[in-house]
């Protein structure tokens, strides 16, 4: 199976066989992380990474990974690069595919990164967009293996504000062949271009993908719980919206009315106490939110290793 020279920005641009590679890749990297193992694939390599909107996670994530497989990553803002002054995202592809061997990109509009693919001569890795979010569910579904033991068969069910990250969720986790229910207010549900695409990917993978709008509906039956914040970057509070998500929130009510032993995720960060409670959060009987947050890191790895 070869990946090399391919972009990584939607889940669905990829077969099972080839995400289900890019998971064991993943997972073979953080075993050798932890026994200590190098494993300096890439050295010489380097990573150019745009980043239009703030990060944490995302930014240390692939900065300390790709220093682990031995190459090398510069981080670039557009206050600091051409694209603040007006540069095209055509000619920025192109200088860059120029200098380093992979573009990683987190945008605003996901026409922002599809032009950077369009336009580079390397790999470019969507880091997020506000259409998608591939390289989050790519570390969740790692996550779900790894406390699960595998992905088929199981339920995975979203509640709250349907978003880039529920976008990828009914892409990724279909494809997986693991069932999908987003719960979400009238008003905040998936968009019909997203609803369609993932009824398409259900048909091909033997799974089901429905929306609901009540959170014990959405949860009934469910082996992961997944929520995200109420308010995206760049988003204002309204009280109106909070008032329509606040019966969503992921508490110990909500978590009940699953099975026995779910496992609760959010992608992060959280504002605690609304879309997810703290005795949740905090209870590593059902959170592995922290386990989420570190396979970024190995997920990414291994993405990178096989399209690099």
């Amino acid at each position: 199976m070869d990946f090399k020279g391919r972009s990584f920005v939607d889940l669905s641009d990829f077969s099972r066989d080839e995400l289900r590679a890019m998971l064991d890749k993943a997972h073979e990297l953080k075993r050798k992380q932890k026994n200590g193992e190098p494993h300096e694939i890439l050295k010489g390599k380097s990573l150019a990474m745009i980043f239009m909107k703030s990060s944490t996670r995302t930014r240390v994530s692939f900065e300390v990974g790709m220093t682990q497989l031995g190459g090398h990553a510069l981080y670039l803002q557009p206050s600091g690069t051409q694209l603040g002054r007006g540069e095209t995202i055509a000619d920025t592809a192109m200088v860059l595919s120029r200098y380093c061997d992979v573009i990683m990109a987190r945008v605003f509009g996901h026409d922002e990164v599809t032009g950077l693919a369009e336009h580079a001569t390397v790999p470019v890795i969507n880091g997020l967009s506000d259409y998608n979010h591939p390289c989050q569910i790519m570390a969740d579904m790692m996550t779900i293996e790894e406390h699960k033991g595998k992905l088929e068969g199981f339920k995975i069910a979203y509640v709250g504000d349907s978003n880039n990250v529920s976008n990828s969720i009914m892409q990724g986790c279909t494809i997986m062949r693991m069932d999908v229910t987003i719960g979400s207010p009238k008003g905040y549900t998936p968009t019909e271009d997203i609803i369609k695409k993932a009824d398409v990917l259900s048909k091909t993978h033997n799974t089901t993908v429905e929306v609901v709008n009540d959170p014990t509906e959405a949860v009934k039956g469910a082996d992961v719980i997944y929520t995200d914040t109420f308010f995206s970057m760049g988003q204002e509070k309204s009280k109106e919206k909070e008032d329509a998500l606040m019966p969503f929130q992921v508490n110990r009510s909500l978590v009940g009315k699953a099975n026995k032993d779910v496992i609760v995720m959010h992608c992060l960060p959280a504002h605690r106490d609304e879309e997810l409670t703290s005795d949740i959060m905090d209870d590593s009987k059902y959170s592995v939110v922290f386990d989420q947050a570190e396979n970024r890191l190995h997920a990414q790895k291994g993405i990178m290793a096989l399209i690099v």
